[in-house]
């Protein structure tokens, strides 16, 4: 088991640890109160929210600047709170409405029922959210609608100038993922053209002085005698402190071979050794989640210390809404909460209760190789700035504890200080399409926040113009290039469905497309790694996994949409309901812009496969 040096030992700190060596966050204790949250009335608990004392700040800030970057710490309530303030102060009259995006599907979801919650409505009515293929917004109703930055973009085609929304809130923004970053350079050419719609930039860790000089591009306009014009150009600065309580960071004395291993060590020795309170896990994804779980059970079940009482939850994007909400509830008496979660969980979502946190160090990352035209997702060491938030989950409720599966010599001399924007390490085809879609010809001019290498832009033009999406001009051809970009998935697998009209098995196609469109359809063996590859086989098909895909469709449609069928065979019966979903969604989508539906029947096999090799190869 992996061994930890506590605070106040004699081992020596490093001078350059910024963290002091233990205590990572400190704040007043008046800012939090030891009352139980969960008590008090919903007023009360917005009013006990550290944002709260900076309301009026932060709307007079909103009037009279066009663009506000709010630096909030974990646990503020700027997420929640902030579209709340600015529906009060009437940003939302006559029929306008407040959008706020998040880089996350998960964190969408659940920051709109917690908002509606609070306001007593109904999500859908005048909170709603928006997701790919989920749309729960009433055009009449909607005040507050929360929304993935992907899904903001794709609405600036029907409506370059966004001319519906008063103010747009762009929170997370120090994720720096390439829908963020796409959008930050929009937003900032729409401002030109639109001096009423004001911008908020909300984040945990974001450099806002570098963000401010992004938005800052000229100088504000003068009126008479000098006096400046409102909104003001320049953008305005405010930092909003968290709520927490001292968190002592805990190192490990050397590193670590397995941190799976070591996290499932970690958990058993908290539950074992410290006073209640749940604990949180950061891994990397639902491989690691799964495993984790499944020892954790076999620990619990076979130590013959006190294990019974773990509740062990996974938190990762693909869940259903069912088990997302098990993370929310509240921990029952006598019971600790175990949540093992990937990244989502650093900034993203608020679990309350959680005083400890383990930390892998790891998280998943793309990096696309522009030579090779691969993109992997990797295992990479977090940066600093990660490693903060996670250890700022810890200490919201009482003084937490945060253990490190790395020594303090890793992160003081090796760990970098922030992590790469996806920009610059991503695949950038559906980057450079969604850009040509909405007009913008000169990529390579556009004003990023973050530049990416010329080198992946140059590969993600070389593949548009090799799938005929691109003319010699490098502009949307006509109809086809117009027509992938309408399809909201990646462009081979829209130019896919568009061959398929020519092939005659555009009914498959789509079918493939939608399970493409789901992280997994299987269940995870935890356990029964044999019987889940049984179970793969009996659907399995020469011609490869796209036909395996229509197999497990096809069994599923003739269940009857059976979930016991599902759990037989190992397939999870909610990624099957959102299949169905999703593929009605393209469908449509497919006929509207002049596909015909058909089915290859009894040719299924030679049909579908060569409908599916059109994404590599037309």
């Amino acid at each position: 088991m992996s061994q930890f040096w506590k605070p106040g030992t004699e081992k020596p700190r490093l001078l350059d640890d910024e963290e002091g060596g233990v205590v990572f966050l400190s704040s007043s204790l008046s800012s939090a109160s030891s009352i139980g949250y969960g008590y008090a009335s919903i007023e009360k608990q917005r009013q006990r929210l550290p944002v709260y004392k900076y309301r009026t700040a932060i709307l007079y800030l909103v009037e009279t600047h066009a663009a506000t970057i709010i630096v909030g710490e974990t646990g503020s309530g700027k997420t929640t709170q902030i579209p709340q303030y600015l529906k009060e102060a009437g940003w939302a009259d006559g029929g306008r409405v407040i959008a706020c995006t998040q880089p996350r599907r998960l964190a969408v979801q659940a920051v709109a029922s917690r908002v509606a919650e609070e306001m007593g409505v109904k999500v859908g009515e005048e909170v709603g959210y928006t997701i790919r293929f989920e749309d729960f917004t009433n055009k009449d109703l909607t005040a507050i609608k929360f929304l993935t930055d992907g899904v903001l973009l794709r609405e600036m085609m029907d409506d370059p100038l966004l001319t519906k929304y008063s103010v747009i809130m762009v929170d997370e923004a120090h994720e720096r993922s390439i829908s963020t970053d796409i959008l930050l350079g929009l937003l900032k050419k729409i401002q030109r053209r639109r001096s009423d719609l004001r911008l908020i930039i909300s984040s945990a860790t974001i450099e806002a002085k570098s963000m401010s000089a992004f938005f800052h591009a000229r100088k504000g306009r003068r009126g008479l005698e000098g006096v400046e014009l409102v909104p003001r150009l320049e953008p305005a600065i405010l930092s909003v402190e968290g709520r927490g309580f001292n968190v002592q960071i805990h190192y490990v004395e050397e590193p670590v071979s397995d941190y799976v291993q070591a996290a499932v060590s970690t958990v058993l020795l908290i539950h074992d050794k410290e006073p209640p309170g749940d604990i949180l896990v950061f891994l990397t994804g639902q491989d690691d989640i799964d495993a984790t779980i499944q020892l954790l059970t076999e620990e619990a079940r076979t130590s013959k210390k006190n294990s019974s009482g773990l509740i062990i939850l996974p938190l990762y994007s693909g869940l259903s809404r069912a088990e997302q909400e098990q993370v929310f509830s509240p921990t029952p008496r006598g019971k600790r909460k175990v949540v093992i979660s990937t990244n989502i969980a650093e900034t993203s979502l608020t679990l309350e209760g959680i005083v400890y946190v383990v930390d892998s160090g790891f998280s998943k990352q793309r990096f696309y190789n522009p030579i090779s035209d691969i993109e992997n997702l990797v295992v990479a060491p977090i940066s600093k700035a990660s490693a903060r938030q996670r250890a700022g989950r810890a200490g919201r409720v009482r003084p937490g504890k945060c253990y490190r599966l790395y020594t303090e010599e890793y992160f003081v001399k090796e760990m970098p200080a922030e992590g790469i924007p996806e920009m610059q390490r991503s695949n950038l085809v559906s980057c450079v399409i969604q850009l040509k879609a909405l007009g913008i010809d000169n990529i390579l001019g556009f004003d990023w926040p973050a530049s990416p290498p010329p080198e992946a832009m140059i590969r993600a033009l070389e593949v548009l113009y090799s799938l005929g999406v691109l003319d010699d001009d490098a502009k949307l051809t006509s109809p086809t290039g117009f027509q992938v970009a309408e399809i909201p998935l990646e462009p081979m697998i829209s130019k896919m469905i568009l061959s398929s009209n020519e092939l005659g098995c555009s009914e498959e196609i789509i079918t493939i497309s939608a399970v493409l469109s789901i992280q997994s359809i299987w269940v995870s063996g935890r356990g029964a790694q044999k019987e889940l590859d049984e179970a793969k086989l009996r659907f399995a098909a020469a011609e490869g996994d796209h036909v395996t895909f229509l197999n497990v469709y096809k069994g599923f449609l003739q269940s009857g949409k059976s979930s016991h069928w599902c759990h037989k065979n190992f397939i999870n019966y909610h990624a099957m309901k959102k299949v169905i979903e999703i593929r009605e969604q393209l469908r449509r989508i497919a006929q509207r812009i002049g596909i015909v539906m058909k089915s290859c029947e009894s040719d299924m096999q030679v049909s579908c496969t060569k409908g599916s090799y059109c994404w590599v190869f037309c």
